[in-house]
């Protein structure tokens, strides 16, 4: 009997459903059904709800155009080439290092994962390699102006000491574990590798005046659209959630689960943001949502940290290149990091 021959639309189906579930999944369609059913179930609500995202917005609007000039002059001049630098020398200096650069880096997800793998494949001791995989993932130079147009510069200054005091707790806390005898094939063997967004950080040197080649010029062309684009549709959403959040959510709930003092409200306000993936542009404007709404400035931070630290391309890269002992490590790590950075920053705001 003959094989049965599939039929040639076949492929297109298969393309044609997978546009279809990633508008669905789109940013702007969540935003157009929030609308929608804020308008069929509470029409009264309708505009209130709409006045509090685009005042919002509104308001991080020169944030958002700073942090996309800036970024794209970053990714144009090549900016990543530096970053390599920092994993030279003794293993002490470089876990310093790596937390600085982990902390300010301009690296898109899909570049952290061939960043470290290149950094393992030469020989990178894994406590500096840590450093920069729990601090890369908080802040970076986009996000410290959305944190601090959402909820001020001495939240977003607390974010940046988070970062660089979570890598240089990571790393410090992986060299005492690798001293001890710990961790010692850390690696699961998987070669680097480049992911075609931008130049290897392992060659070549920053071009700061990079209108000086037309490949660069090109390069900040793309990078300025590619990022407006990207921070105006999740910015959108954030801010349509926390309206939701201020207009529907009572603020006695949020003051009763994760408001007042201790070490209470910030632990379960860490454990709940590790699992709750948030990308570090749409945390800002919801955490302030549930500021607003009764949670503590402690509570907060921890929030913010744990979620980053647990994001799906922070985890999944840790996850294709180490052992599960180093992941198990990882997740640990920036769990007691997220809380005690929420009780530092309790204390000193």
């Amino acid at each position: 009997m003959a094989q049965a021959v599939e039929p040639a639309t076949a492929p297109w189906r298969g393309d044609w459903q997978t546009r279809i579930k990633n508008a669905l999944m789109s940013p702007w369609t969540i935003v157009v059904a929030v609308f929608l059913g804020v308008f069929l179930l509470d029409g009264a609500n309708t505009g209130p709800v709409a006045h509090l995202a685009f005042a919002a917005f509104a308001g991080t609007l020169p944030y958002v155009v700073f942090a996309t000039l800036l970024i794209a002059w970053l990714k144009a001049a090549g900016a990543e080439a530096a970053i390599g630098r920092a994993f030279e020398g003794r293993e002490t200096t470089m876990i310093v290092l790596a937390a600085l650069f982990g902390g300010l880096a301009p690296f898109c997800s899909c570049q952290v994962l061939p960043f470290v793998a290149g950094l393992l494949a030469v020989g990178v001791p894994l406590p500096a390699i840590m450093a920069f995989w729990l601090s890369s993932p908080l802040i970076d130079p986009p996000t410290v102006l959305i944190t601090a147009a959402a909820l001020g510069w001495s939240f977003a200054i607390g974010k940046v000491l988070a970062a660089v005091g979570l890598g240089l707790f990571g790393g410090l806390a992986m060299k005492a574990f690798t001293t001890a005898g710990f961790f010692a094939n850390p690696g699961r063997g998987i070669a680097a590798r480049t992911c075609g967004c931008g130049p290897s950080p392992f060659s070549g040197r920053p071009a700061w005046q990079f209108w000086r080649e037309e490949q660069r010029r090109a390069t900040f062309r793309d990078q300025l659209i590619e990022n407006a684009l990207f921070l105006v549709k999740w910015l959108a959403l954030a801010y349509v959630l926390e309206a939701l959040l201020i207009t529907y959510v009572p603020a006695s709930l949020i003051a009763v689960a994760v408001g007042g003092e201790g070490i209470g409200p910030i632990a379960l306000a860490a454990m709940i943001g590790m699992p709750a993936y948030l990308n570090s542009y749409v945390a800002p404007p919801l955490v302030a949502g549930l500021m607003t709404q009764g949670m503590s400035p402690g509570a907060g931070m921890a929030f913010m940290v744990g979620g980053a630290v647990s994001s799906i391309p922070a985890m999944a890269a840790v996850w294709a290149l180490v052992r599960r002992e180093v992941f198990a490590a990882y997740l640990g790590l920036g769990l007691l990091g997220a809380v005690l950075a929420g009780l530092l920053f309790q204390l000193a705001f």
